[in-house]
């Protein structure tokens, strides 16, 4: 028998039923043999979501690629501005797929390892302004300010510093990309009262873009939803950072709360379980 146990991680079980041998009368004993399936169904799935998912997106970048190879081979092979124009649009593309790829393969490793929790104690301040000083100069480029504010007595988190890091840099490239030149977004820890008061920390993310629909709100971490897919590709997204923050933040074992409307701006949370004492 097939058994699932939902939560915030899945898990999946083989169960069978087992009379030992010898055992009779009143006293007949079963056995339960529980196995655990879950890191061979996320395999499968991981490889079917693959194929299907590279196939769909890599169509778009490698047609473009083709046909501008044809041109240059062709009509524009003696045409240097041509040439040029072209060359650059193959060389964006290619990048776009490499991002792609990159993010495919994030993506698999952190859902193979989403069951095994970390056990670490991250100072979420270090991370948070890491990933703001390698961020800056794209912030700049859009004269976006970054306004951070994290308390001396913010306790740290229970996980993995690299991964973190992950997380915060997908949300504030995200606040950087979607929000409004000249605007500020807005980087906050605090103490959160979510599973009781002090055990976790929360980290938000806020900017002042043009906002999303509430009917967006519970697809956004899906693999590849956009609500805009020609503007999340022309700004160069993958479809997949949401979806990489939502299997890190599983695998921390905490949450991710998203609150945004059209004109108002956009807030993501990270809640992760504290490390007191």
């Amino acid at each position: 028998v097939a058994l699932t146990l939902t939560g915030a991680v899945e898990r999946h079980f083989d169960v069978t039923l087992v009379r030992p041998s010898g055992a009779s009368g009143a006293r007949i004993r079963l056995l339960l043999a529980f196995h655990d399936t879950t890191a061979q169904r996320r395999a499968d799935s991981m490889r079917a979501d693959f194929v299907a998912n590279v196939s769909h997106e890599m169509r778009t970048p490698l047609t473009t690629l083709l046909g501008f190879t044809e041109t240059l081979r062709g009509a524009a092979k003696d045409d240097p501005p041509a040439r040029e124009r072209f060359l650059a649009i193959m060389h964006a593309e290619a990048l776009r797929m490499t991002r792609l790829v990159q993010d495919l393969l994030s993506l698999s490793r952190i859902e193979a390892g989403e069951h095994s929790a970390p056990t670490e104690r991250v100072a979420l301040g270090p991370v948070i302004v890491g990933v703001v000083d390698a961020l800056a100069p794209q912030a700049r480029a859009k004269s976006i300010a970054i306004a951070v504010d994290i308390p001396a007595d913010l306790p740290p988190a229970i996980g993995d510093a690299d991964q973190l890091a992950q997380v915060f840099q997908n949300l504030v490239d995200n606040a950087i990309k979607y929000g409004r030149p000249e605007s500020t977004v807005r980087i906050a820890a605090q103490r959160s009262n979510r599973g009781g008061a002090g055990g976790f920390v929360a980290v938000a993310v806020a900017d002042q873009g043009e906002g999303i629909g509430r009917e967006h709100l519970p697809r956004l971490t899906e693999r590849f939803y956009r609500v805009d897919a020609g503007r999340s590709r022309l700004l160069g997204g993958t479809g997949l950072g949401l979806a990489i923050v939502k299997h890190i933040v599983n695998r921390h074992r905490g949450a991710l709360t998203i609150d945004s409307e059209p004109g108002s701006g956009s807030v993501f949370t990270v809640h992760l379980p504290a490390a007191e004492g």
